[in-house]
């Protein structure tokens, strides 16, 4: 199992901390599927992050692109746009900043900024990511595991073996990144929720999740609002909280070492429960 995982100027020790870092989304963006136009402008974004900051969170994803099913790329100066200044005025905040982006320009400018993760849906698969991560000396990287591309991702998703074949690709991804001189306690995994998966396909991850840590990385459960909880539940996107939390708490139990949440202070508190029994 790891016990750390670097984050840029953050060390996250996992030997002192049960609970599961929490990473909350921060989307600077008009078209999100859950909080899309909510935070669009730097003011509304900054006034986001610091509520999440007084509610515990650890750790702010922030994104400049939409990555929902269906969604269209932007370009890279729109996006440059939506996130710089919020990392800006966020980089002395006192929690680590992740990025969440493909665009290898993106990832050095936001490096270069104060970013201390990069976040990427393409597990560095696009041109120059590499190198990006190359660049810094000590960032965060989380790989994700996404089947084709967000504009066509769920059209009839298909494995062999969803956790294995999911399983299989990241352990290509890291084994890539060690070769590279990339530290092990960098990287952090993501089997990626509903990033080309049925509902039956998302539903074996969570519940064979503690399978993934045995690749020896730490984790991350997406699940938060998602379109899976919305097909078991009925409910509309902001309607999804009661089993978002319940999800990041199985996730927690299966092994997640940090869990991508909108819902911050009800995850942080259910968590510290968690963690309580747990201990």
């Amino acid at each position: 199992m790891p016990t750390t995982w670097r984050c840029g100027r953050f060390l996250f020790d996992f030997t002192k901390r049960r609970r599961p870092v929490v990473m909350g989304i921060l989307n600077a963006t008009p078209d999100s599927f859950s909080d899309g136009g909510q935070f669009r402008s730097p003011k509304d974004a900054i006034a986001q992050a610091e509520l999440m900051i007084a509610n515990g969170v650890d750790l702010i994803d922030i994104g400049g692109e939409s990555t929902r099913p269906g969604a269209e790329p932007v370009s890279l100066q729109e996006e440059l746009d939506r996130v710089l200044p919020v990392i800006e005025a966020l980089k002395d905040c006192g929690v680590p900043l992740s990025i969440d982006t493909y665009k290898a320009e993106t990832m050095r400018q936001s490096l270069n900024a104060g970013v201390d993760c990069v976040n990427d849906i393409w597990a560095l698969r696009q041109d120059g990511a590499v190198d990006a991560a190359l660049d810094s000396q000590d960032c965060g990287i989380v790989l994700m595991h996404m089947q084709r591309d967000p504009l066509t991702m769920q059209f009839n998703p298909e494995y062999l073996d969803v956790v294995a074949d999911v399983m299989l690709f990241l352990k290509e991804r890291t084994e890539l990144l060690r070769s590279k001189g990339i530290a092990q306690n960098r990287i952090a995994i993501d089997p990626g929720f509903g990033f080309g998966k049925s509902l039956e396909h998302n539903l074996s991850m969570l519940s064979h999740f503690k399978d993934f840590s045995t690749l020896g990385y730490p984790v991350l459960a997406g699940i938060s609002r998602k379109s899976m909880i919305g097909k078991l539940t009925g409910k509309d996107t902001n309607e999804r909280v009661a089993p978002s939390i319940a999800a990041a708490i199985m996730a927690a139990d299966r092994g997640a070492k940090i869990v991508r949440v909108h819902d911050i202070p009800e995850t942080v508190d259910a968590l510290k429960l968690w963690e309580a029994i747990e201990a």
